[in-house]
């Protein structure tokens, strides 16, 4: 049986535990009723639909159009996605790794690095490929795959920071790729029909030659294929089949030419002015000799890029420049039917393809040409095919099928990084400029970025840019499948087995490795401005802030984290490594800004928990404390602080105290010291609120609901003193420190940083309830120090001088003390054991005496008296009478009297906190009341004061 859950207030704060501005634990009685349960069902298939498709769901986007929700599948007519494996992936992918470089510049390789040398880059560069393949279909199978491929899964794994960067550069590479095949045919078409061209008789030719009309006819070809983008992906599926079917049987033409072709004398480039003129260079048809020539390099001076010397780094630029389009395929993700299926299968089969081609294609090259014909003319194949237009027709197609693969694949990881908002309104033109589902604006965008990538001119300087960039996003995409592997993510479970963390591993290092091989300023360079992205995304981009996609580095983190909590042991803690850990138990936040602002400054890099009890029973139908935590966490981060929230739902404070107490931080990361608000009359200050404050919010507000209600004037409170007290018997019970805080709700940390009136932070180690000779050096009193010391080590506190206050007791025998305007003169040893004291604890401090204390009294039997409030009431079982509690209130208004008249320049001060009466003291709640009444008039009208007992040793004087 279900029972109703408990009505609580809106607004997701606590009913405050005491009236002070920063206090102890409470909560209000809310509850999550039927709606609460509809929004978490609406936010697993809505909000977080990429997370559901992460675990192999597929997200049921437009449910109510389609009429049903399925997992797992799509309608694809609906969605838009039309293509198959074939002319989705396996045409684009073996059309962009053929690119420029199967007719065109796989005669340069092989002439200037040799055959085996040749073999040797192929096969470094299709492992690469290989080990990347497989990260990408492991990644690509382990869930529902949307529009921007690559991007979209690196940044679905990685996070936005990393996706964002690495997609920019993606989109790039795909810019310059375009670019890069662009220019590939227009030196196909000049060698052609321009000046001295094969198909032209003379020199005048039938196109002219030069830089700009080179650039004119770059042009052309790019807004062709600008044409061919804007009517959409079914245009360019059905044209990539049509090309590759082209390619193909241009490619076949040419095995045929070298196998059937005898000697020839093939004619030098007119843009060739590096080589002799004089010189014939020839083709020798099937000849050994000719094979054992080209064997091992022969490195010469490229003749199109000014003379400059070729080496291995060039060759292979080129090389894996023309073969870096894997990507292809997963470019298209947003149009295929099915991604986790066809990306798989088209990438490896035409991965598989294009190496036995070139491969092929390399040793009929090798078997039939000398290496000074494949330097000299680049285009010799064509001379040498039985049907020189067969050449041609390849050396068009493919490069224009290549440019198209990349312009239309840019275009779709520009249109996936403006729909996830990475650059904010940047990017929103192109949400705008969508039609019929064809992101106008994003092919807009690419093809004017290709025009300036034009500029260059030269095929192979291009080149090299183009593969660092491909490869960069390579090595990411390795990087997120290694660390998710890694992570052991019981959601990661790939329809894809043939990988492991190895080929990850060996896919990354290649990768990186061969970057630098390339060209080492570009690979720099690139790995730079990819860091620069990250850390621009991660301050500025507004959907770093509420991204639901998941991150790698939370995984990481987690197993990190429990590997090292769990090697953290607390039986070999030491005192000389002890750090405060801070549970700080909070009302509500709106009243204790400055106070959790402070406890952070605190901390010195230990645990700091933040504490909140909701008071309720639990009959809920959904624990009343999960959408607080929301709600907690957003108020951490609109707080800059370090620290964790802990929300607990209770059936009194106290009990939710205990809990907190026992149960907060984990293995030995445990709080060892309890902070609490003081308890007392004043009415809270609401700190989102105040015109003035610099916590000042509204996000914490939703119309009439606020979210973290407080005390008004005049409402009650939700704890009495009794309870309050008992509490802090049941910390010091625990064996944890125990801190109260009073007026912080005074304190600016701005305005202590730039004021020059506020000089010191004080300590006042002197048990006022029982002061003795002994009270500066006991456990309380160097735990003080401590935190006194903590305080002043940091930047906005360390111009503040450390005072401590020598309150001398002489008649230590009856602890005996009160206050006397002719003070005898003090104890010189006591003064000089404090300042050895100090020294040995490495502590800088001014010690100043207080003459007002002395053992001159009305009040001989005072501390009999005041026992009577603390921990040592059950030793006199005195009953308290009005003439004892009204002169105990006198000697505490003369103590606060003191502190008070030195605290003018005071930042902050730390004052020593008797115990609180025992809870088996007779009469507990009469003596709790009046302990309580003591400690409020020995702070009153204090600067931010602090009240501290200690239980622990937590300094040492040893190495």
């Amino acid at each position: 049986m279900i029972q109703q859950p408990v009505e609580r207030r809106n607004g997701g704060g606590g009913i405050e535990a005491a009236a002070s501005d920063e206090t102890a634990p409470i909560a209000s009685h809310r509850s999550r009723g039927a709606s609460s349960m509809f929004r978490s069902f609406g936010s697993l298939f809505g909000e977080n639909s990429n997370n559901v498709g992460s675990m192999g769901i597929h997200s049921p986007t437009n449910a109510a159009e389609h009429g049903y929700v399925e997992f797992g599948m799509q309608d694809p007519d609906r969605s838009g996605r039309t293509l198959g494996t074939f002319a989705g992936v396996f045409s684009p992918v073996a059309l962009s790794m053929f690119s420029a470089l199967i007719f065109i510049r796989v005669g340069f390789i092989v002439g200037n690095a040799g055959l085996y040398v040749t073999l040797l880059q192929f096969v470094i560069a299709y492992l690469i490929l290989l080990f990347t393949v497989a990260s990408v279909c492991a990644i690509s199978t382990n869930g529902a795959v949307e529009g921007g491929g690559v991007y979209f899964m690196i940044s679905r794994t990685l996070g936005l920071e990393f996706g964002g960067s690495i997609g920019t550069l993606f989109f790039l590479a795909n810019v310059v790729g375009c670019a890069m095949a662009i220019s590939g045919c227009t030196e196909g078409m000049m060698v052609n029909f321009g000046p001295g061209g094969y198909f032209t008789k003379g020199d005048n030719g039938l196109l002219p030659d030069g830089t700009w009309c080179r650039f004119l006819f770059s042009t052309i070809i790019n807004t062709s294929m600008l044409v061919v983008c804007l009517i959409g992906a079914a245009l360019f599926a059905k044209t990539s089949v049509l090309i590759l079917g082209t390619v193909t049987i241009c490619l076949l033409a040419t095995y045929i030419s070298f196998l059937a072709e005898g000697e020839k004398v093939i004619d030098r480039p007119k843009e060739n002015e590096i080589f002799n003129a004089t010189t014939k260079l020839n083709y020798t048809g099937l000849k050994t000799e000719t094979l054992m020539e080209n064997l091992y390099p022969h490195y010469v001076r490229d003749y199109t890029s000014d003379g400059k010397m070729v080496d291995f780094a060039t060759t292979f630029g080129v090389l894996f420049a023309g073969v870096t389009g894997i990507m292809a395929g997963a470019n298209m993700s947003g149009e295929l039917k099915s991604p986790s299926r066809s990306i798989p299968t088209g990438t490896l089969s035409a991965v598989a393809f294009t190496f036995v081609s070139y491969i092929l294609l390399s040793f009929l090259m090798a078997f039939t040409t000398p290496a000074v014909t494949m330097q000299n003319n680049y285009l010799f194949l064509m001379p040498v095919n039985f049907w020189p237009p067969f050449t041609a027709i390849g050396i068009l197609t493919a490069t224009f099928s290549t440019g198209l693969s990349n312009l239309i694949g840019s275009s779709r990881i520009l249109e996936a990084l403006s729909k996830d908002q990475v650059f904010g309104s940047l990017l929103n033109f192109v949400l705008r400029g969508t039609w019929k589902g064809n992101p106008v604006a994003a092919v807009f965008t690419s093809w004017l970025l290709v025009e300036c990538i034009l500029l260059i001119g030269s095929l192979n300087a291009i080149a090299q840019v183009n593969s660092v960039l491909f490869m960069l996003s390579y090595l990411a995409t390795n990087l997120a499948c290694l660390g998710i592997e890694l992570t052991g993510a019981p959601n990661f479970r790939p329809l894809f087995k043939y990988f492991t963390w190895h080929t990850c591993l060996i896919g990354l290092l290649g990768t990186l490795i061969m970057m630098f091989v390339i060209n080492p300023i570009y690979a720099s360079s690139s790995i730079i401005l990819c860091l620069i992205l990250v850390i621009a995304l991660h301050l500025f981009s507004p959907a770093s802030q509420g991204t639901q996609w998941g991150s790698i580095s939370q995984a990481l983190m987690f197993h990190q984290v429990r590997k090292y909590l769990l090697m953290l042991d607390s039986r070999k803690d030491h005192v000389k490594f002890w750090r405060p850990q801070m549970l700080l138990l909070v009302s509500s936040p709106r009243s204790c800004c400055p106070l959790v602002d402070f406890v952070n400054d605190m901390k010195k890099g230990g645990l700091y928990v933040i504490g909140h009890v909701k008071v309720g029973d639990y009959t809920a139908v959904v624990d009343p404390t999960i959408e607080d935590n929301k709600y907690w966490l957003s108020f951490l981060d609109h707080m800059k602080v370090k620290a964790f929230a802990e929300v607990t739902l209770a059936q009194s404070i106290r009990e939710g105290v205990q809990h907190l107490i026992r149960l907060s931080g984990i293995g030995a990361m445990k709080p060892n010291t309890i902070i609490l608000g003081f308890y007392d009359s004043e009415v809270p200050k609401d700190f989102f609120e105040a015109g003035t404050s610099p916590y000042k919010t509204d996000g914490f507000n939703h119309g009439e609901i606020q979210n973290f209600p407080i005390r008004r004037d005049g409402e009650e409170k939700q704890i009495d003193v009794a309870e309050y007290v008992a509490i802090m018997c049941d910390v010091l019970r625990m064996k944890k420190n125990l801190c109260l805080c009073r007026h912080f709700h005074r304190l600016d940390k701005n305005f202590i940083a730039k004021s020059k009136h506020l000089r010191y932070i004080d300590v006042w180690p002197i048990n006022v309830f029982n002061p003795n000779s002994n009270n500066p050096f006991d456990v309380v009193s160097l735990f003080m120090m401590q935190l006194a010391v903590i305080i002043n080590m940091l930047a906005k506190w360390k111009h503040l001088r450390l005072r401590v206050f020598l309150c001398e007791s002489n008649n230590a025998q009856t602890n005996v003390s009160s206050f006397d305007t002719q003070m005898p003169q003090m104890d010189i040893f006591a003064r000089m054991k404090l300042e050895q004291s100090l020294k040995n604890l490495r502590i800088e401090a001014d010690i100043i005496e207080i003459q007002e204390w002395s053992s001159e009294s009305d009040f001989t039997t005072h501390s009999r008296i005041l026992k009577q409030f603390t921990s040592h009431a059950d030793e006199d079982n005195e009953v308290i009478t009005e003439e004892n509690l009204n002169r105990s209130k006198l000697y505490m208004q003369r103590a606060n009297q003191i502190i008070r008249e030195r605290s003018d320049q005071t930042a902050v001060s730390f004052i020593y906190l008797a115990a609180p009466p025992q809870i088996a003291a007779p009469d507990f709640n009469e003596r709790s009341a009046r302990y309580i009444e003591l400690l409020t008039e020995l702070t009153a009208e204090l600067p931010p004061t602090i009240l501290v007992h200690g239980v622990n040793t937590v300094t040492s004087t040893t190495l």
